[in-house]
């Protein structure tokens, strides 16, 4: 964080000052209530004075009674006055709330609008939960400083009337004690936020960890993944003992300000009744300090240190800096985000030249693992795939077939060893999207449709400035050829013909696959990934599926969902752990007891995976 920006009170003044001008009749109201708690507090103290000095010390007992009596009937008008402070204090809480919530709602919006990548879930935490401890917070602060400051003056005032000597005792370890306590503020927000950084932190972490619970499973991964959330544990345990010691230092100045004037006034009895003090304006002084100041000074402190503190952190992440720009001047534009570092670009052979044959595909001693300290998904894998080869990968639920996949298409780079698509590596994910639809498509499981019409989703993948021209104007018996070829005309013309708009919410998790499925194959890339892209259909339509694309020029690699792909393959690569075979489908069958055990699952109608994937049947493989 830039140390020169202004800190969150600087930043929230302003703001604070426009809602306050705004509302100054409810604030006019409420200090009209208030001052009945000032008058009661006056009262209370003055009239045990009043009653001990003029009524009992006196000889009057009915003197003394009918001054309790008044203290009394004060006690009551300053329940009527708080009766009256929480009716005004509604107009004055849940405007903020709704202010707050409307700068939430729409700072979200613009941020999802203008940095899609970056949108989080943070929104609904700050809309929800931190919305309300703002509401709770303010009104509780708006109680409470009325209270001090009206309950304070009238308890100086009530001080000066009995004797103005009772101020020179109390005045200076009251003053001590709140500047004691206004200096403890700063440092205790600034814990408050660490605190506030570090829940969030852990609470995202555990979040994605959750999710991804599986992967992290089968990718051996737990060891690191405790490590990195215990880091996060003891980073809030820190804060909170942080917090915790600054909340000390608040227990020394209530100490400061609460106590010690009492002690003072109690050493000091001596030299005020030599300068004339009453035991009645004694009692009274006491009255005033142990009744009065010192219950509204433990709140004050209480609340400023908790809650205030706490306010002042929530209000400037809900409308202060943003987030995603802490420490960047007012009115600054947000920094762009850095560009990759450009990587040599190997020479590639143009597209025309590979797509009839298709890609080759070379993965040389690859190793690959989620995170330094995780077990290898593969481990030194040589493969070589052949231009226009139809290769088939195998293997139990979460041994790495769609990690395979993932490097091949440059979504992920091999820890060692290297992988070549026609002599280059694959493009990176996010560099230059027209080069990577040009070179390689990968149509994942859970397929990909827009809103938009049934032409524009299947001409995606076809860039202007090749065979098939812009999507308003791709030749029809390409289109044609390719919705024919997968098996996606009954679903074209149930949709209403090609140029029907498609709502993907309306569309099953196999009618989006078959979209995508026509997608991939109206492509020009020279090298088909399909990672279990039809497992949401049923073996017949998959195996239309997987022969048009076998009939399609170019190289296809399939990760199967079904043993029966094999059956269709050239050639068929087997993982077992972080080991990979291939071969044939009878050289298999001779050479890996993994191969010829998924062969007789698959035919004795049993599910070769151990466990199957989230939200997804549990079909062979």
């Amino acid at each position: 964080m830039d140390r020169t920006a202004p800190g969150p009170a600087r930043r929230l003044l302003p703001r604070a000052a426009r809602f306050l001008r705004r509302r100054r009749r409810v604030l006019v109201r409420l200090g009209g209530w208030s001052l009945l708690e000032s008058a009661q507090t006056f009262l209370v103290g003055y009239g045990v004075a009043q009653a001990l000095d003029r009524g009992f010390l006196a000889g009057s007992t009915g003197t003394g009674l009918a001054w309790l009596a008044v203290a009394a009937a004060a006690t009551v008008v300053g329940g009527l006055a708080v009766r009256g402070v929480f009716r005004g204090l509604a107009d004055l809480v849940e405007p903020l709330r709704d202010g707050l919530l409307r700068h939430v709602v729409t700072r979200a919006l613009h941020g999802a609008v203008a940095e899609p990548a970056r949108t989080d879930s943070s929104s609904v935490s700050r809309l929800t939960h931190q919305t309300e401890l703002a509401r709770d917070s303010f009104a509780g602060l708006v109680l409470v400083l009325r209270s001090f400051v009206f309950t304070a003056a009238g308890a100086l005032a009530g001080l000066a009337s009995l004797h103005p000597l009772l101020l020179l005792v109390v005045l200076p370890p009251l003053v001590l004690g709140l500047l004691l306590f206004t200096a403890t503020l700063v440092p205790m927000a600034a814990r408050q936020r660490d605190f506030l950084d570090a829940d969030e932190a852990l609470s995202t972490r555990y979040g994605a960890v959750a999710a991804g619970l599986r992967d992290v499973v089968a990718c051996g991964a737990e060891r690191r993944t405790a490590g990195e959330a215990d880091a996060l544990v003891a980073t809030e345990v820190g804060a909170a003992r942080s917090l915790a010691r600054w909340a000390a230092a608040r227990t020394v100045a209530l100490g400061v300000a609460g106590h010690l004037p009492v002690v003072l006034l109690l050493l000091a009895t001596p030299w005020l009744l030599d300068r004339g003090l009453t035991a009645g304006a004694l009692l009274g002084a006491l009255t005033y300090l142990t009744q009065s100041l010192l219950p509204a000074l433990r709140t004050l402190m209480s609340a400023l240190g908790a809650a205030g503190t706490r306010l002042l952190v929530i209000l400037d992440r809900l409308v202060g800096a943003d987030p995603r720009r802490e420490g960047a001047p007012a009115g600054a534009k947000p920094a762009p985000a850095p560009a990759p570092a450009p990587v040599p670009a190997a020479p590639v052979a143009p597209a025309s030249a590979r797509s009839a044959a298709g890609s080759r595909v070379e993965l040389r001693s690859v190793t690959f693992a989620y995170g330094p300290g995780a077990q290898p998904v593969l481990r030194e894998v040589d493969l070589t795939v052949e231009p226009g080869e139809h290769l088939v990968v195998v293997g139990p639920s979460g041994i790495g077939k769609s990690t395979l996949a993932a490097l091949v298409a440059g979504l992920l780079t091999p820890g060692r060893g290297e992988v070549l698509v026609d002599g280059a590596p694959p493009p990176a994910a996010g560099r230059d999207a027209g080069e990577s639809a040009r070179r390689r498509v990968l149509i994942p499981q859970q397929a990909y449709v827009f809103t938009g019409t049934l032409r524009e989703n299947l001409l995606y993948l076809c860039p202007d400035d090749l065979p098939g021209g812009p999507p308003e104007s791709g030749p029809e018996e390409r289109v044609a050829a390719s919705v024919a070829a997968v098996g996606l005309g009954p679903l074209a013309a149930g949709l209403g013909g090609l140029d029907a708009v498609v709502d993907p919410a309306v569309l099953s998790q196999g009618e989006r696959q078959l979209i995508a499925l026509g997608r991939a194959h109206l492509s020009p890339a020279p090298l088909v990934l399909l990672d279990e892209a039809t497992c949401h259909l049923d073996p017949e339509a998959e195996a239309r599926a997987e022969r048009a694309f076998a009939d399609r020029p170019g190289t296809l690699v399939v990760i199967a969902h079904r043993i029966s792909s094999a059956h269709r393959a050239d050639r068929v690569l087997v993982m077992d752990g972080a080991r990979a075979t291939a071969g044939s489908h009878r050289e298999l069958l001779e050479r890996s007891p993994l191969y010829r055990d998924l062969v007789g699952r698959w035919h004795t109608g049993r599910d070769i995976r151990p466990a199957a994937r989230p939200g997804r049947e549990s079909t062979p493989a």
